[in-house]
């Protein structure tokens, strides 16, 4: 009988111990921008979401995450603004989806309409991006060398990029994104380049790339407090900028384990 009852016991905190380390599964989908606002330094070029093939793709693209079913949907809107976020939600879907070619509408919305949620919830939390003074600090400093190097950065960021857009569907696009070597690249930019310029006493580039850093980790912080113990899955989508450096701070988080987006799409 005393074995019984130390088996049973035996085998409850077995059970207790594998609920407590299961993982939240978290789809982070790093993208471009669908409805291009030209903001960025790289140039990019404008994909025609709205076309009927695009739309299509949206459609499989959207069922495929719902039967991976996460619970919230977090999305690049600022969190001071949810109240507008909840305001544009409610809107007409169906003339959102036919006018608005936005990532959010697009995919996140679509997606989050076919799950029933009652809301998306906006992470993004804005810090500042000097690239003007980077510019300055490189001059100042006679980085002739790293000048060179930032201007051969951007321009192959903005042929593949291109590339990508002129020749490739959007799911192949997507899934184009969100490898592991494309992500990375996302990341190099900025210490390659920007964190070595300037003087040795000018610490321009290093407070660009540190406020970058902030943002995307106050960013990872919402997400952080707002998932929470009932959710199991979650849906992240951002650009690919933050999904990278995202996707390095999940690698040190054993709460959440990353669900491939590429894995989603099998299904």
């Amino acid at each position: 009988m005393q074995k019984i009852i130390l088996l049973l016991a035996f085998i409850t905190l077995n059970t207790t111990i594998a609920q407590q380390v299961k993982k939240k599964q978290i789809l982070l989908i790093g993208t471009f921008h669908f409805a291009n606002p030209g903001n960025d330094i790289a140039k990019i070029n404008t994909f025609n979401v709205m076309s009927e093939k695009s739309q299509k793709e949206l459609e499989i693209m959207s069922d495929k995450i719902k039967k991976f079913g996460p619970d919230k949907i977090f999305i690049e809107w600022k969190f001071n603004k949810q109240a507008e976020l909840d305001k544009f939600y409610n809107k007409n879907t169906d003339s959102l989806l036919k006018k608005d070619p936005n990532e959010i509408t697009q995919l996140a919305l679509r997606t989050a309409k076919k799950l029933n949620h009652k809301k998306m919830y906006g992470i993004d939390y804005r810090t500042r991006f000097p690239y003007d003074s980077l510019m300055m600090s490189m001059e100042k400093a006679n980085q002739k060398g790293l000048m060179k190097r930032n201007t051969e950065s951007t321009k192959e960021f903005e042929k593949n990029d291109n590339e990508q857009i002129s020749k490739k569907s959007l799911t192949n696009i997507m899934l184009y994104n969100n490898k592991k070597e494309t992500l990375d690249k996302n990341i190099q930019w900025y210490l390659e380049v920007a964190n070595r310029a300037g003087n040795p006493d000018d610490f321009t580039g290093a407070s660009l790339v540190s406020n970058w850093y902030k943002r995307n980790l106050y960013m990872y912080s919402i997400i952080q407090k707002l998932t929470e113990s009932t959710d199991n899955k979650i849906m992240v989508l951002v650009g690919g900028g933050h999904a990278a450096i995202i996707r390095d701070f999940l690698a040190h988080d054993p709460e959440f384990e990353i669900v491939e987006l590429s894995t989603v799409l099998k299904q």
